[in-house]
């Protein structure tokens, strides 16, 4: 990399404290004060919009219909009006909030809009101005040690693709780098056969949420109606340390988790090379999301590192919802003091478009191997242009961990004064989560938090996680936590 993005890269990592007083540079004119509820949520116009929907689609998973014309910052409005505190984001995917001004601009350039229009086939028709925007946008973002760069259109295309590529570097490294196809690779894999179709594998975890697509499915370990009458791979799957809070407390019993956690993911590679199904790659979340966020140490991670370098795999750090800053770090694996970078991290949500930064020998050799119509979408890059500018000129990462750092401690403190409700705060920046006792008391709080105009999610069996866009502050995690307490309250 240039020394000059390497220069602009390093702002991202080495924002100073927040200033003092500058708060203030984060409101958004016109941003409410709190939320204002005026009527049962979801509200009679999102119950009749509901019925229309439910008619022509399976709606089941609708809560709300929102009005995105008048849903501004960190409020989110409703088609009843009713507005809401928003702690969850469209699921992890507003960078900056509703309405953000800096992205409504982008539209009045006349040249925007027309890289909107003309939507190219990204990997046969490019614009002339392509390189030139990946190397100033996207690569200047890169984690350190990364690059190479494939751009997607979503989180689960960017991982389904990059495990192809996991594929392809295994097979070359068998066969030899210059070692073209034989003629029976050729044809057998036209009948989904040996040896063209290898019988190779990916690890991943348990609790694990790598996307819905058909590969990726057999990765993804959160919830059974996602994988439910869907074929799947026999790949193997480990176990993701299950940590006991307060981690400061529990530092011994951690450890040791996390060393039967990596034994565990050792002997798996030699189980599935037995069976004749070698694990190219290492699938994993810096925190598992849809899972019940759950994070892993520092040290679980470089242990990881280091058996897929003794295996000949790839460690694929899967940072769709934890990339662009809600740890309060750019890339949540940035936490992890890895001693090199990993060989693929796949991105999208709060980076607006998917893709996935890797190493040369990644990089397929031959063209249409990794391939689709689009490849990714300009129009999405000049928004995230101005998401990065915005978090750069703003100090978005230290406004992250000032608004996290009120979190967390609330959040202890309302488990400390409600423990029957709350347990096992964690989680990185923003980026938090709590247990309810059960997944039925965790449902009842996220809906009478809605009740009082906050939007919230859930998680795991147990969980109740925070999702705020970047522009969160200190005074926004006061108005959730008071919120919270209220709710807390009323079911003691």
């Amino acid at each position: 990399m240039a020394a000059s993005t390497a220069s602009f890269a390093q702002l991202f990592r080495l924002q100073s404290p927040l200033r003092a007083g500058c708060r203030s540079l984060h409101m958004l004119a016109g941003e409410p004060q709190g939320p204002v509820v005026k009527t049962e949520i979801p509200g009679p116009r999102s119950k009749e919009l509901l019925g229309e929907l439910s008619s022509i689609q399976q709606s089941g998973s609708v809560q709300l219909f929102a009005d995105y014309e008048r849903s501004l910052g960190n409020y989110l409005v409703d088609a009843d009006g009713n507005c809401m505190l928003d702690v969850y984001t469209q699921i992890s995917s507003m960078p900056l909030g509703y309405n953000h001004p800096d992205l409504l601009r982008v539209l009045d350039n006349p040249y925007n809009v027309k890289t909107m229009v003309n939507r190219p086939a990204l990997g046969v028709f490019p614009g002339q101005d392509w390189p030139k925007r990946l190397n100033k946008i996207l690569t200047q973002v890169a984690p350190p040690g990364l690059t190479q760069l494939t751009t997607m259109m979503c989180g689960s295309c960017s991982n389904e693709n990059a495990y192809k590529n996991m594929f392809m570097r295994y097979r070359r490294q068998q066969r030899g780098e210059d070692v073209g196809f034989t003629k029976e690779e050729m044809e057998s894999c036209m009948i989904n056969q040996a040896p063209g179709s290898p019988n190779l594998s990916i690890l991943s975890f348990q609790g694990a949420f790598h996307g819905r697509t058909m590969g990726v499915l057999s990765t993804t370990h959160s919830k059974a109606i996602h994988k439910l009458d869907v074929p799947a791979f026999d790949w193997p799957i480990a176990r993701f340390p299950v940590y006991k809070y307060p981690l400061e407390e529990n530092e011994r019993e951690n450890a040791e988790e996390d060393k039967r956690c990596l034994a565990m993911v050792d002997d798996l590679f030699e189980q599935w090379k037995k069976k004749g199904c070698d694990v190219a790659g290492i699938t994993v979340e810096p925190i598992q999301a849809e899972g019940g966020d759950n994070p892993g140490s520092p040290a679980f991670f470089q242990g990881l590192q280091r058996i897929a370098h003794k295996h000949g795999a790839a460690l694929l750090i899967d940072e769709v919802q934890t990339g662009g800053g809600p740890t309060g770090k750019f890339w949540c694996h940035e936490h992890f003091d890895l001693p090199t970078a990993p060989d693929v991290v796949t991105f999208s949500k709060k980076m607006l478009m998917g893709g996935y930064f890797h190493k040369p020998d990644l990089t397929p050799n031959l063209p249409y191997r990794v391939f689709n119509t689009w490849m990714g979408d300009p129009g999405k890059l000049l928004l995230l242009q101005e998401v990065l500018k915005v978090v750069r000129r703003d100090e978005l990462l230290s406004v992250v961990r000032a608004a996290g750092d009120v979190l967390y401690k609330g959040l202890r403190s309302l488990e400390k004064e409600f423990p029957n409700l709350l347990s096992a705060t964690r989680g990185r920046g923003t980026f938090l989560a709590v247990d309810a006792p059960s997944g039925k008391v965790r449902d009842d709080l996220v809906a009478r938090l809605r009740a009082k105009g906050v939007q919230s999610g859930g998680c795991g069996e147990q969980s109740i996680r925070l999702r705020p866009a970047l522009i969160f502050q200190e005074q926004h995690a006061h108005i959730f936590l008071d919120i919270f307490r209220q709710v807390l309250k009323e079911t003691n």
